[in-house]
Order: structure tokens, then sequence, then C-alpha cells
């Protein structure tokens, strides 16, 4: 019952805030489209130790599968990228500790903008971990001498970010491993393909960072969100692969099957509305406080913040029983290892 009140006594003070339609004379513009997008990208063919054998002894007519053979599509695929990028004078750097990727970028995104080109205008090259391929020999012999134990493990390598102005998506990028399997990530906006499909259409718009502010034709705008596709996506994914990813002969992409499959990492969606008055957005802000403190059970913290203990992990562990006389296991960690958005 004293929720109910709580409940009741939030609605008084604010009983317009249960269904948006309510406020369509203060909204002269709403829209629902995605944002942020991570898609990766495997080669499928070489993601598992019996893909890249295959490949290696009847592709490449390699006998033994050395350390020394894998190294070499390494260092071919970096010696391609560092002579691309002095080709093509884009600037290339390792990136630095502390140095937000996005914000040390931003003026060449402008100058590409402002001079109306589309193409690779940066690269970044950053030491991270990603999967690869682990040769050692066999400890007993075998009746094979060539015969080798190819596993996978997670190493510490060197990625490049190549940071894209695309004609239809806008600017994205793009993560190479430089690694077997040559794992690909990349990062899209949805509002930056509905920007290029309204300025492809001669439709002016005004627009601050990631939100759309005004625009002349608003049914013209979700209309835009609304023809973002994945076969769109992938034409674009597949393009920009083919440009900047790893190199294989036509005799190699003749005899196996060398294109990637795109998988959803990430996807956000939002729904943007613009106020005439900043009233109702004070009113909003408070009113969702109030349901988020609400709605914000135990339950649903250790659902967000979830854990698997191990013996290295830190702080207090304790035993809790739940409304179904179940044992539960907590951790609780120092406030300092808790990293909020």
């Amino acid at each position: 019952m004293r929720l109910v009140r709580i409940e009741n006594r939030c609605s008084r003070s604010l009983p317009w805030t249960c269904s948006p339609s309510c406020l369509a004379t203060s909204l002269p513009l709403s829209t629902t489209a995605s944002t942020r997008v991570v898609i990766s990208g495997y080669l499928t063919a070489l993601y598992r130790p019996e893909g890249v054998t295959n490949f290696f002894h009847t592709v490449v007519g390699s006998p033994v599968i050395s350390k020394e053979v894998l190294s070499q599509r390494t260092t071919d695929y970096q010696n391609w990228v560092e002579a691309f990028a002095r080709n093509h004078r884009i600037p290339i750097e390792w990136a630095e500790k502390g140095v937000r990727k996005e914000d040390y970028v931003l003026p060449q995104q402008r100058r590409m903008a402002k001079n109306d080109r589309y193409g690779v205008y940066f690269i970044f090259k950053s030491m991270e971990k990603g999967p690869t391929y682990r040769v050692t020999v066999p400890k007993y012999p075998t009746k094979d001498p060539n015969y080798r134990i190819l596993a996978r493990q997670r190493s510490r390598f060197t990625h490049y970010y190549f940071y894209i102005r695309d004609e239809t998506l806008g600017p994205m990028v793009m993560r190479v491993a430089s690694f077997l399997p040559f794992q690909t990530t990349y990062y899209l906006n949805g509002h930056s393909f509905i920007e290029q499909e309204l300025t492809r259409k001669r439709i002016g718009f005004r627009k601050n960072d990631n939100a759309f502010l005004a625009v002349d034709d608003v049914a013209a705008l979700q209309a835009a969100a609304d023809r973002l596709s994945p076969d769109i996506i992938r034409q674009r994914l597949d393009y920009w692969t083919f440009l900047l990813g790893p190199k294989f002969a036509p005799k190699e992409r003749g005899l196996i099957c060398l294109s990637r499959i795109y998988a959803i990492s990430q996807i956000e969606y939002a729904t943007n509305y613009v106020f005439k008055r900043h009233f109702p957005i004070d009113k909003l802000f408070n009113r969702s406080c109030e349901l988020g403190l609400w709605r914000l059970t135990a339950d649903k913290i250790a659902a967000i913040f979830g854990t698997r203990l191990n013996r290295r992990m830190n702080g207090k562990l304790l035993l809790q029983a739940g409304g179904s006389q179940a044992v539960r296991k907590i951790c609780h960690l120092p406030a300092q290892r808790v990293d909020l958005p």
C-alpha cells in the first residue's frame, strides 16, 4: 500500500506523463531510429582450426603450418596498410592512452565534409586483445612428420582502425585485426545515414552532433530512418572490407569461400522528441527519475552488474536467501570497480 500511495502522489503532480500522445501540441518533431550500431564480421572459412588447416594445406599448398607461415600473412597485411596510407597520404598513428579517438580525428572528418569527399581519412593503430591461433609441435612423435597442433587463443596484437566517410552510411569506423582469422568490427550510426539521405534529397535540416533539431519535412525524416536496411548495410560493408581488409589471391578465392558473415553485436534505438518549451522536459526528467528509482530492484541490479565469481575476485562474499528459499552468493565489490555508462 505504501508503494501505491507514492505512485498516486506522483501521478497527481504529473497526470499527463502516462502517454506521449498527450504532448502532441508541444512536439513539433519526433522520430524513431537506430543510433549506435556495432557489427562483427567473420571469415567463416578461417574461423576454426580445421578451416585454417584446410586453407594452408589444400589451397596454399603449404605442407607444414608453422608460426612463420601464419606470421607471413600478418606481415603482408601490415605492409599493405602502411603502403596504402603512404600512397593516399592518409595519416596513420598509434592511439595514445587517454585520448578519445573520435575527438582526435574530428578535424579531418570536418575537412572531408567541407570538401565533399568520401573515403578513408585517418588510420589508428592500437594494441588490443583478439582471437588468433597458436601452433605447437606434438609432444610425442606421429605418423605424419608435418603434423602440427593448431589451437585458438586470445593474444595482444595490432588492430587497425579505419575512419571512413561513406557516401551512403556517412561517417563510420572499421576495425581490422592483423592476425588470423582477421576478425573485423564495424561502428555505424543510423543518424548519419539519415543525414546522408536528407542531403541527397535536398531537404533542409539542422543537426547538433547526433540530434536533429529541425527539418523541413518531418515525414521525410522518419522515412529516411526506415530506409536503413540490412541489404544496404551489407553492401557497404562488403565494399570496404574488400578494399581495406586482408588480401587473398584470385586463386585462393576461387578454391574456397572467403566471404564474411555479419552479426550485430550491439544496436541502440532512440526515440527523439523536440519540444517547443523547456517546461515539459523538466517534468519528464523528474518523472523518469522517480519511476527509475521505483523500478530498480535488487534483482535487476544483479542482472545488470552480474559477475562470475572466481578466486581472484576482490570484495566481501555474502549469502542471500531469495524469495524461493534459494541461497545465492553475492559479492560486494568496491565502488571503484563499478563502471557506469
